[in-house]
């Protein structure tokens, strides 16, 4: 039976449709979704979480000998000592370098052909560090903020996640006490109190945490964007490795001239007294608004906890 011109013209116009809808779904050349489960993220988180909270890493144990040569205060050398006996007894015996084991503060790095399946990537996270601060023995710490009652399992955790190129997830886990993230701070300052306002801030702030934090500390600056992204940048700048150089030499130099002036204070180890108030100062920057001069410091103690897997 001879079709009409009007049903001709629909299946051309069906035809053509699906033929845009398949083109639509075609990976370029060399390139392909790379399905990945959720699951498996779950389970790296977890390790993490233990790792993070019972093996220090090599970079704070080489900075402490390097702060060893340098402290003039025998009881500081004395503490910073007992702070390598005690990581290297975490580290053997699995246990948590402190009893604070902290928020469970994780990083996202999803390459942009990950797909991911199997579930949703904020729960297996959760569920990651509830197996993790379970079965790592770790204290739970997380309660909530009027009644105080503590939610159980060490969730939520704070994520933050940021895509970027790639067919890879990278996970970062950092422990986040207590004590340390009290004595932080967000300032915004007048864009005319420039580099010595930044400056005079910092070790202010350092001065006034005292003891609080549980030095030597490591300060993390964020300089510029917004009022939450220099708090972000703070914190991220904490992912560094001590004894790394910054990448920007202008903020190389603020960094030595900020710790210089921190270790003047003379707070010490553990706050009673010494040179090694500080162990490093570490700045992450970007461009701000030109009213506004937006700083954050975020204090972290010796015990600088974090590891990483790539998936």
């Amino acid at each position: 039976m001879a079709r009409s011109l009007e049903q001709l013209l629909t299946e051309k116009l069906h035809g053509d449709r699906n033929r845009l809808e398949l083109a639509g779904r075609r990976q370029p050349a060399g390139q392909s979704e790379w399905p990945l489960s959720v699951k498996l993220i779950a389970e790296k988180v977890r390790s993490l979480c233990i790792e993070a909270n019972t093996d220090l890493g090599e970079d704070v144990l080489d900075t402490f000998d390097r702060a060893i040569e340098k402290e003039e205060s025998s009881l500081g050398i004395e503490i910073l000592k007992e702070l390598k006996e005690n990581a290297r007894i975490a580290k053997e015996e699995k246990v948590a370098i402190c009893q604070d084991t902290g928020f469970a503060v994780v990083f996202v790095e999803l390459g942009q052909d990950v797909h991911l399946v199997g579930g949703n990537l904020k729960e297996a996270i959760f569920e990651g560090v509830r197996q993790g601060y379970r079965d790592g023995y770790l204290r739970k710490s997380i309660c909530h903020p009027f009644t105080r009652i503590n939610t159980g399992d060490n969730t939520p955790a704070i994520i933050h996640t940021e895509i970027v190129p790639g067919e890879k997830v990278k996970i970062t886990v950092a422990p986040k006490g207590g004590g340390s993230e009290n004595m932080s701070r967000v300032t915004m300052l007048a864009p005319s109190d420039g580099v010595e306002g930044i400056k005079r801030f910092i070790t202010q702030r350092v001065k006034e945490a005292g003891s609080n934090p549980c030095p030597p500390t490591i300060i993390g600056v964020g300089i510029g964007g917004t009022f939450e992204q220099a708090a972000l940048l703070a914190k991220k700048s904490l992912l560094r490795s001590l004894g790394s150089k910054n990448p920007d030499p202008d903020l190389e130099n603020l960094e030595s001239e900020i710790l210089t002036e921190i270790n003047k204070l003379g707070i010490g180890p553990q706050g009673l007294g010494g040179r090694t108030t500080s162990l490093a100062v570490h700045i992450l920057m970007m461009p701000c608004h030109i009213a506004s001069l937006p700083l954050a410091v975020n204090i972290q103690c010796h015990a600088q906890r974090h590891k990483d897997a790539i998936i």
